[in-house]
């Protein structure tokens, strides 16, 4: 019961640090570059900020005031000046902050404060400082920033006023250039891609099974080929921000090489990843990715990529002669910023070689360990414990003077299917601690709900073993306590199988799998109901209705009435369940 949430996250934690960074200001690690570090390339459209001061000269230890302001609203900044005839080097001077509270200073070139960053990601339209000009500043000083409209927009090296030592002639112009990290030409895919030639010219992994992207909008698609030393790559999927897939040596989330085509203000980035542990994917500034392409259309993103079997030049990227196993992702994305996903990406069923001839592979959302605990709780609480309870609270006064090993009827089945709800749920407990080896944080209130039950379960034959006899003054306590324990534990386990199907580690089809458990629940309170009407005498026999039980005519003769039709409702009920259990199971299996 105690689900924890899987592994294999590929694209999915957050990654804290260079996030959180980023939002506080702390960027010193761009002091010299002025450049994010957030996997982008800056807009090279006009910008919507300028950068002014209060004058044109200055003298040793005067204080200039600079401002930054916008048409557009902006999250952060980065805020230098620099030698006019060498805008690449150090930052010079000092500044001091008129507002605290969305500026702050930083220690760029062991020079405390020669640099202005923001303290929030609050948005903000105008930032004022003050620059104190340093004893030793150069002829001609300019003023340099870096301007976040948002995540992945944002603008490198907004130049400012140029400002001269005294009577100096102010310095010529000095171009920035940015480098782009990717050389390869992008292009728009002109049609969707298709499954046709899978199996034969490329390999697949498909979800569902047998889909084709071309006609199918909830088709997840990744295909292969290769082609002397280069293999190509075309992925395809719904989502609202971005699919992903990943080669990994095994079943767990690090050490992995990623790829992701992540749609940011109408326009697909394709890129090279790599994972280390739970961390947000680490971008490669390598250019090992041609033929880039890419299409998006009806909330569907396709990409398409090559890239060589070998990539010297990045060792962080897979050799493609070995065989890993592949990952599918998807999830949203936010100003380019992937987010967490909140499917379990799709695993394929063993690893392959990537160069190696092609094949139809299959895969699953789900650990086989963790579709073992699901299936082992649903035939633990929708049948065995169901049908336990039911026996224990209806079936008292049928076979008086019979037993079976000793002990009346009712008794030893009502003991046999409770100890194997016990067994069933002991082991569906424990396989998801062996799957992952620690309590799982994510699951929401699955496990506290799991290990509740877990414990009412035990609960319930360690009282049994000391309960006092029948004819003891404090038999009613025990009577009470089991009743209400083992009542407690159905309906706890019942509502934690509605939180269980929606795991990412066992995420039923929705909505019609939990039609089919809140069918089951009306289906148990209906005929409990039923019988609870004829133990209390609502249904009794009338005339004719000895031939109305037809699941029990032929039953012996020596068996009553009110047996009959509580064996008839006790049958109809187990089927009920049954188809209900089947119905959930055969879910399970095909995820």
């Amino acid at each position: 019961m105690c689900t924890l949430q899987t592994a294999l996250v590929i694209l999915a934690a957050l990654c804290f640090t260079v996030i959180n960074g980023y939002k506080n200001g702390k960027v010193q690690k761009a002091c010299e570059s002025m450049m994010p570090e957030h996997h982008s390339q800056p807009n090279t459209t006009a910008s919507p900020y300028t950068l002014t001061v209060n004058a044109s000269k200055f003298s040793p230890g005067d204080n200039i005031r600079v401002t930054l302001s916008g048409s557009e609203p902006f999250e952060g900044f980065l805020i230098q000046a620099r030698d006019a005839t060498n805008l690449d080097g150090l930052a010079i001077g000092s500044f001091t902050l008129v507002n605290l509270k969305i500026s702050q200073r930083l220690t760029c070139n062991g020079i405390e404060g020669s640099a202005v960053s923001h303290t929030s990601d609050v948005k903000k339209r105008e930032i004022e400082v003050i620059w104190k000009a340093p004893s030793n500043s150069p002829l001609a000083v300019q003023f340099l920033a870096t301007v976040l409209a948002h995540y992945k927009v944002f603008w490198l090296k907004l130049r400012g006023p140029v400002i001269t030592h005294g009577d100096a002639t102010p310095a010529p112009p000095q171009s920035t250039t940015v480098m782009s990290t990717h050389s390869s030409s992008t292009s728009i895919i002109p049609q969707p891609f298709s499954s046709d030639g899978c199996g034969r010219q490329k390999t697949c992994l498909l979800d569902p099974v047998g889909c084709n992207p071309s006609v199918d909008t909830n088709c997840f698609y990744l295909a292969y080929s290769t082609s002397g030393q280069t293999v190509s790559f075309e992925l395809s999927g719904p989502a609202q921000g971005y699919v992903s897939f990943a080669l990994s040596s095994d079943k767990w989330m690090g050490d992995d090489d990623v790829y992701l085509c992540v749609y940011d203000g109408g326009r697909v980035s394709v890129e090279a990843a790599y994972t280390t542990g739970r961390t947000y994917p680490k971008v490669s500034s390598q250019s090992v990715l041609m033929d880039v392409g890419w299409r998006v259309s009806d909330g569907i993103i396709q990409c398409k990529f090559s890239r060589s079997i070998y990539t010297p030049q990045d060792p962080e990227r897979f050799s493609l002669n070995n065989s890993y196993y592949l990952f599918i992702a998807h999830g949203s994305a936010e100003y380019g910023m992937i987010h967490r996903h909140t499917r379990q990406p799709l695993i394929s069923s063993h690893h392959q070689v990537i160069i190696g001839p092609p094949v139809i592979l299959t895969g699953s959302r789900s650990p086989l360990l963790m579709k073992y605990h699901g299936a082992l709780m649903l035939i633990a609480w929708m049948l065995a414990g169901s049908t336990g309870t039911l026996m224990a609270g209806y079936f008292k006064p049928d076979w008086p003077e019979q037993t079976l090993f000793g002990q009346k009827i009712w008794f030893q089945v009502h003991r046999m299917l409770m100890s194997l709800t016990v067994l069933l749920t002991s082991v569906g407990f424990i396989v998801p601690f062996i799957y992952r080896g620690k309590w799982s944080t994510r699951a929401g209130a699955h496990p506290y709900l799991g290990c509740t039950v877990m414990i009412l379960a035990f609960c319930q034959p360690l009282m049994a073993a000391f309960r006092p006899a029948p004819d003891s003054p404090r038999r009613w306590i025990f009577n009470w306590l089991h009743w209400g324990v083992g009542n407690a534990a159905e309906i706890i386990a019942v509502g934690s199988i509605f939180l269980g199907i929606k795991q990412q580690s066992l995420l039923l089809p929705y909505p019609w799998t939990t039609g089919i458990l809140s069918a089951f629940v009306v289906w148990t309170i209906v005929l409990k109901l039923v019988l609870q009407l004829h133990k209390h005498g609502v249904i009794r026999k009338g005339s004719g209705d000895e031939d109305r039980f037809p699941v029990l005519s032929d039953f012996a003769k020596n068996v009553n009435w009110d047996t009959k039709f509580r064996l008839s409702v006790l049958a109809i009920f187990v089927l009920g369940n049954s188809a209900f259990c089947i119905s959930l199971l055969a879910a399970i299996g095909n995820i």
